[in-house]
């Protein structure tokens, strides 16, 4: 499960908190903290 500032490549990850997505587009961008509720724990 990744958190934020893991770098988790390409693809969607859904924040376990609220259900809101992120969108990293290059496999070397960080994972933010959710945009919608700060959340850190993704899926």
């Amino acid at each position: 499960m990744p958190t934020t500032g893991e770098k988790p490549g390409i693809g969607t990850n859904q924040c376990k908190n609220c259900g809101e997505t992120v969108h990293p587009d290059d496999n070397s961008d960080h994972l933010p903290p959710c945009p919608k509720c700060d959340g850190t724990e993704f899926r």
